[in-house]
């Protein structure tokens, strides 16, 4: 579902006493057709959330490629068509969404594509690196991904910060305690503290910042104990797209990587306007 009170805070940050050139130049009145095209190939993605910012000005939208269709370059992702002082009044912001949108979809595809190939079963998630969650998870989402926790409130996860003031074991029982429906995900940094987090009876295990052999060891030690099938695994920290595929052969079931919201690459669109109506 698109967030539309959400989306409209960047057009009241980007134009927060109107747009003062189309004011002055464009005759009030004026209609105008506009196209929004694909600059390179990717996974397009932030289609409905572009349609809705025009909607809300009353621009006509005509949608040519869905949220999460691959494009090349010159490939027309929109049609417009009104006031032609609205569509100039949303265009940046709804380039930006889309652009940042699709730059995440595309990596996220990639890396998708690049983990089923070695191991079908491995899901890639995002994290909460960033500030931009409604559209960055949705984003993810698009691109075949795992968005991981939205905030704070949706799972109960047991980071290393937690852990220098209450006791491994003793955490994962108090949140136990507080909820019976929340999951409980433990990160942990070395053989010993997963093997506790598991008996201590974690849903999830993240194995954080550490090498394939580490891991391996890791999962041998946990199938040994009798303790693999009852966690998750995840793995994070270190990871990249040149060395995720060597993870992926690992038997665990999630890999995450904050850069795939911190290190964005913008994919690039563009609005042409094709004249008056």
């Amino acid at each position: 579902m698109i967030n539309l009170s959400y989306l409209l805070q960047f057009i009241e940050e980007d134009a927060p006493f109107g747009d003062v050139t189309s004011e002055a130049v464009i005759p009030e009145g004026t209609r105008a057709k506009a196209v929004i095209i694909a600059k390179g190939e990717g996974v397009i993605a932030g289609v409905e959330e572009a349609r809705a910012l025009f909607g809300h000005f009353g621009v006509k939208v005509e949608v040519r490629k869905m949220d999460g269709e691959e494009v090349k370059r010159g490939d027309v992702i929109l049609e417009l068509e009104g006031d032609a002082r609205a569509i100039l009044l949303v265009e940046r912001t709804a380039l930006n969404v889309m652009g940042r949108m699709s730059g995440i979809a595309t990596e996220v595809r990639k890396l998708v594509e690049r983990v089923k190939a070695v191991n079908p079963k491995v899901r890639v998630a995002g994290t909460r690196k960033t500030l931009l969650k409604p559209i960055d998870k949705r984003a993810i989402l698009i691109g075949g991904g795992e968005p991981h926790r939205f905030s704070l409130s949706d799972a109960i996860l047991i980071k290393d910060n937690h852990l220098a003031l209450v006791p491994l074991e003793e955490a994962i029982k108090r949140a136990r305690a507080f909820s019976a429906y929340k999951v409980v995900e433990v990160e942990v940094e070395s053989l010993e503290d997963a093997l506790k987090a598991a008996r201590a009876g974690a849903d999830v295990v993240m194995l954080d910042n550490m090498s394939p052999a580490e891991i391996a060891e890791v999962l041998t030690v946990l199938k040994r104990e009798g303790l693999r099938e009852r966690v998750k695994i995840e793995v994070s920290g270190g990871i990249t797209p040149e060395n995720i595929a060597e993870y992926a052969g690992l038997d665990i079931d999630v890999i995450s990587l904050g850069y795939l919201t911190h290190s964005v690459k913008n994919f690039d669109v563009s609005l042409e306007i094709i004249g008056k109506i």
